[in-house]
């Protein structure tokens, strides 16, 4: 079973307005409502590969209800933990000029939703795979993702962690089975430059060094590469395509890397399987279709 983890989960509202200004009233010229957050995603990207997986985490609100309703509706299994004080976030993508921004707060989330939370994780066996993807509140423990990795250690799970910098610090001495930063988070949490496919393997190299087992970058146009357990380096370029939409693309590859390693326990199938699921979400309005994902595999050579 899959269990992707979504901490602080939020209504995305996502819109278009024409050479946005600031002091006046704009108006928006599209418009569209998700039920977001990474770990959410995720769940969504599995369910379009036809793979089940629960979404876990902290709702609040008619906010939370409705991204608990919203999910249920899509057919998604859910476990939220629902907490009093409160509203799960709506956060605004504005696209523009420029694309910009604005992320709620969040609910304030306490001890004893922590511990039922916790509690959640009971159900976790050996072979299970557990994502912990995004931010975490700031009402909640910085070291949050520590706390579950430990929780789980004494059973065999999977664990990928999508975050960055002390937040994926952190995590390393745990050995999650996959991380996955971006060519741009991996230069920030060494304080480089990163300007090649060599330096992105001999940085992704020292983040096993760390304790990673698993690391796959994500380069947007560019590709990835994918520096995996046994010492292989994998690198593939990305499809050609009109990239509509940068929200999930991250999230989509990490849902593809998961089903296709799941499908076929090899590192080569789920890189390729990564970069068409996230190329797909990319190249869309929403996240990806299976049709879409399927065009785009037939576009993707071997990796090199």
């Amino acid at each position: 079973m899959i269990y992707t983890v979504t901490l602080n989960p939020a209504i995305d509202y996502v819109i278009k307005v024409d050479n946005f200004k600031t002091g006046v009233v704009n108006r928006t010229k599209q418009e569209n409502m998700f039920f977001g957050g990474k770990g959410i995603n995720v769940s969504n990207v599995l369910k379009t590969l036809e793979m089940q997986s629960t979404a876990l985490g902290f709702i609040a609100g008619f906010t939370g209800k409705a991204i608990k309703e919203g999910l249920e509706a899509k057919g998604l299994k859910t476990d939220f933990v629902e907490v009093e004080d409160g509203l799960s976030r709506i956060n605004v993508k504005m696209k523009s000029d420029n694309e910009t921004e604005i992320n709620g707060m969040g609910p304030q989330v306490g001890k004893q939703q922590i511990e039922v939370f916790l509690s959640k994780l009971d159900h976790l066996q050996d072979g299970d795979v557990l994502v912990l993807s995004g931010s975490i509140p700031g009402s909640m423990p910085d070291d949050m993702y520590e706390v579950i990795m430990k929780y789980v250690s004494d059973r065999d799970v999977l664990i990928v962690v999508d975050a960055t910098n002390n937040l994926l610090r952190n995590c390393l001495k745990h050995k999650p089975f996959l991380i996955k930063p971006n060519n741009h988070e991996l230069a920030e949490f060494f304080g480089v430059e990163i300007n090649s496919k060599d330096d992105v393997v001999i940085y992704a190299k020292k983040l096993q060094a760390m304790g990673a087992c698993n690391v796959l970058v994500s380069m947007a146009g560019d590709g990835a590469v994918l520096v995996d357990q046994n010492n292989n380096v994998h690198l593939t370029d990305a499809p050609d395509g009109e990239v509509k939409n940068s929200v999930g693309a991250g999230d989509s590859m990490v849902a593809g890397f998961i089903y296709g390693y799941l499908q076929s326990n090899d590192f080569k199938i789920a890189l390729k399987q990564a970069i068409a699921t996230g190329s797909a979400s990319a190249f869309s309005e929403d996240l990806a279709t299976k049709e879409k994902i399927n065009e785009l595999l037939k576009m993707i050579s071997e990796d090199r």
